[in-house]
Order: C-alpha cells, then structure tokens, then sequence
C-alpha cells in the first residue's frame, strides 16, 4: 500500500465520518486503502486548528501627513485611496485605514457628464437666455425623445443586500437588449403624451414629422382652442431631424413659425426641464434593478410612471426656467446642472 501526497475532499469526509462513528485512525487507514500516517497527520492538523492572526501594529498618520492627503484628494478627483496616498509619500497603510481616513474628509461619486461647450456655445447660450428673460414660460411646450432600454443603466442595479443572502441574477444583453424611443411634452401643468416612436424607425426629418403628425398634432393639439394655439411657443432641441428646413418648413406650414418656434442654444440638454422628466421615469421604470422581457412590457412601464406624475411636479418644472436662466447669465453661459 503506497503512500500518497494529498488526501481527496471525498477522503477527507469519510475521514471525519468514521472518526464520529469510534472508528481508530488504523481502521480508517484499512478502510480508505491508505497509509496509516497520511491519516494521522490529516486527523493531527484538523485537531490543532486554525491558528490566531498576529494583527500587525498598523501605521499611525500624523497631523502633518493628513493635510497632505485632504490637500491631495482635492486636487486628484477620482483618483484611488492607493494614488492619493502615494502622492502623499505616505506608505506601509493598508486599503482600509486609507478608506476609514478619506472618508472623513471625501466622498465617493461618480463623475458628472456634461456637454461639451466651448466658447461658442457660452455666447449663445448667454443670447438666449437674454432673448427669452421676458417670457411668460406657462405657454412653452418642451419637448425630447428618450430611449428606454430593456436592462436599464447599468450603474443602478446595485443595492442592499441582507447578510447570507445572494444577489440576484441579472441578464446580461448586448445593446442593453433593444429598447424603444419615447416623444412627450409638458406645458405648464400638463403631460403630453408620452407617444412611442415604432420600432425599427429611424428618426429623419420626413418621419419625424410624420410621427408629430400621426401624434402631437391628431391626438393633442388639434383639440386645443384657438387662443391656445395663437400663444403656445413650441420647443425642440437641434437634433438634425428637428431643425433641418424640411422640418422647420413643415411645422410653418401647420402654423408654428417665428416667434412661435423657439430658437434653442447647442449642447444645452440642462436648460430643457424635461430631461428631468425623464430621470423622475426611469427611476421609477428601473427601481431595485429591475429589468424586462420585451419591447411592449416597458413601454407599458414607461406609460404608467408618466400617469403616476403629478401636475404639481410638471408645474414645479416648467417654473424652474426663469432661474435657470438666471443662472445661465450668472455663469457667463456655463453647464448649470439639472
């Protein structure tokens, strides 16, 4: 009977089992066809147990090297506790006190995305902003597409987890599994839509206003009374289906022209109030991670979150521009955030 290296998971069990049943460690070396003193040494070590570990004296950090570190994560956003405190010179600490020492001076975030705007854009921005001070911003309707996927972003399906429990599984779809285009409007108090852009459609001049067509204009605006329709400013972004001369000479045609067509600054999603529409949906469409089967069950989820928001949220948007103006002039034409 040869003598082997290593005993195998299965060994080792029987090992155990035959050790509760009374069994000597000869008898089980008899049993498993094994050497007697690989299963004396195994039954030895399982005995002796884990042994205690030594905790190192950890690093003390002084007064001195803290400013170091708050002056250092100031100026490296982003940047890992590792690269903050090497910077610093300071070695020899381990990630969690690095962690425990940052967190009371910083926090963890993700950085903003912004568009891009160079000096150009400020100094329309600023024009605009000037141009449009005086209005009366309870007959402008916003307008936007947004696309819902069927997995959502993929930064939100995190959460709590209770200890001893597993995370859930979540599908893992290339292009986020397909999704759909969404077009609404909100005019003081008031939801437009939302109306659902047919899959496989892609958005050029010609079906752009075609959809406004088949939509926006039979299903909400025709019933408008005349008055409304005199006064109401319509508002869209410089999406190349929205501001080519098709475009635009189709929605003369139909009346909304001039003054009535609001002039909109390039890269400027932070000035239009229903982006922020859109986050208050997705972030009731994709709570706790949730993710979909089909095209048509979030579209349905997409419908129910928009009759969920009140007119009191929309009011409170669409009251927001005459300070995001303000605010727009105050930073000489910079982001001003959502």
């Amino acid at each position: 009977m040869g003598q082997k290296k290593d005993l195998t998971g299965s060994e080792k069990s029987k090992i155990v089992r035959y050790l509760a049943e009374g069994c000597s460690s000869l008898k089980i070396a008899k049993l498993l066809k094994r050497d007697h003193r690989t299963i004396k040494r195994f039954i030895q070590n399982s005995q002796q147990g884990r042994k205690k570990r030594v905790e190192k004296p950890r690093r003390k950090i002084t007064a001195h090297e803290l400013r170091k570190v708050k002056r250092a994560a100031a100026k490296m956003p982003l940047a890992t506790s590792l690269a903050i405190f090497q910077s610093c010179n300071i070695t020899g600490v381990p990630k969690s006190t690095r962690c425990a020492i940052l967190r009371d001076m910083a926090k963890v975030r993700k950085a903003e995305r912004r568009p891009p705007l160079n000096k150009t854009h400020k100094l329309k921005r600023q024009d605009w902003a000037k141009k449009y001070l005086k209005t009366d911003f309870s007959k402008v309707l916003w307008t936007d597409e947004m696309r819902v996927s069927l997995d959502g972003p993929d930064g939100w399906a995190r959460g709590w987890i209770g200890k001893g429990q597993r995370a859930p599984v979540r599908l893992r779809r290339q292009q986020g599994g397909g999704g759909v285009l969404v077009w609404a409007g909100i005019i003081k108090d008031e939801l437009v839509g939302p109306f659902r852009v047919e899959d496989g459609v892609k958005l050029n001049s010609q079906s752009y206003c075609q959809f406004l067509e088949d939509t926006f204009f039979k299903q909400w605006y025709r019933k408008k009374s005349a008055s409304f329709k005199k006064n109401m400013i319509f508002m869209q972004d410089n999406a190349p289906s929205h501001a080519s001369k098709y475009s635009t000479a189709w929605l003369a045609r139909k009346g909304i022209k001039e003054e009535k067509l609001m002039t909109w600054p390039p890269c400027s999603p932070d000035l239009n109030p229903i982006e922020n529409l859109w986050s208050i949906i997705k972030c009731e469409i994709y709570k706790e991670g949730k993710q979909y089967t089909s095209l048509n069950s979030v579209w349905e989820a997409v419908v129910a979150a928009a009759r969920n928001v009140d007119g009191e949220q929309i009011k409170t948007l669409t009251e927001s521009m005459d300070s995001r103006l303000l605010s727009v002039l105050a930073k000489k034409g910079g982001y001003i955030g959502r």
